[in-house]
């Protein structure tokens, strides 16, 4: 059996064929619309356009604590986003995210709506806008807003990087994991670093930070995305699991990971909220009772 040719980029690179693996179908060179749907609306202020991916969870978690804490003008209704079905490439979506990733959040509470996409800015924005989870002291904030972009500068690497080549991709190149996996390993490197003297990343107060990073990271400290725990030693990095374990332990972190979740325990699975008793009337279990 005789190796396959090196493949030699073409001098112009031109789409001609799937690229295969898992997310082929939705995957193309260009933006914009594929087809015109409306976005449904609510009758909350804040409309969530989302699905219960790691940067999904970010803004549901969020909205959760900020309600936890009592502001009731951070509820909200969250419209499930099936990005496999390309949902994200509907006019009404694009028109809010022009480059149709999920989360998207529309703020109707002004005299205009207001946009926000991106899940950084996202947690940002409603940090500012609540007066939550954001220090006031430079020093402080400062901090968490540099282990926010951090995150938002890192989990390329681990998702796309890392997540993609060892878990989806067609074909398994070894150059491709043994460099990503390098690179995510190092970031768990960080991580336990700094939390071996703090509590959580900006110091001893649980911020955006931990909000932005925790869906991540933390889902990989347990062994639960791209079925990698054992391959990453995982368990090695005994600060992030204490830092994880102790987010976990929240009612808030409880209730925002299970909104526009559609995979796992149908009792973890609220595919749309609309309100705060949907998480005893309306997750999958109850909807759909196995027979």
């Amino acid at each position: 059996m005789t190796d396959a040719p090196a493949y030699v980029p073409p001098k112009v690179w031109t789409w001609n064929k799937e690229n295969g693996g898992q997310f082929a179908s939705i995957n193309r060179p260009i933006a914009g619309p594929t087809h015109d749907k409306d976005l449904p609306v609510g009758r909350h202020p804040l409309q969530l356009y989302s699905l219960a991916t790691p940067n999904g969870v970010k803004v549901t978690v969020m909205l959760e604590e900020l309600l936890a804490l009592g502001h009731n003008g951070a509820e909200y209704d969250a419209w499930l986003i099936r990005i496999g079905n390309g949902d994200q490439f509907g006019s009404g979506f694009v028109d809010i995210n022009p480059n149709s990733k999920i989360p998207a959040l529309m703020d109707r509470s002004g005299p205009e709506p207001v946009r926000v996409f991106e899940s950084g800015s996202i947690l940002f924005y409603l940090a500012e806008k609540f007066g939550a989870f954001l220090p006031k002291d430079v020093k402080t904030r400062t901090e968490a807003m540099s282990w926010l972009f951090w995150q938002m500068g890192s989990a390329p690497y681990l998702g796309g990087g890392f997540g993609h080549f060892y878990a989806y991709a067609p074909t398994k190149i070894e150059y491709a994991i043994d460099r990503f996996a390098m690179e995510t390993k190092r970031q768990l490197d960080v991580l336990d670093r700094r939390l071996a003297d703090n509590e959580y990343l900006a110091g001893n107060e649980y911020t955006i930070a931990d909000i932005a990073v925790w869906p991540w990271y933390g889902a990989l400290a347990k062994g639960l995305v791209y079925g990698a725990g054992e391959f990453l030693a995982v368990q090695d990095y005994k600060n992030v699991q204490r830092w994880t374990d102790e987010i976990a332990k929240r009612p808030a972190v409880k209730r925002g990971r299970m909104v526009n979740r559609v995979s796992g325990d149908p009792a973890s699975q609220l595919h749309e909220r609309h309100d705060a008793g949907d998480f005893e009337t309306k997750t999958q279990d109850k909807l759909a009772p196995a027979t």
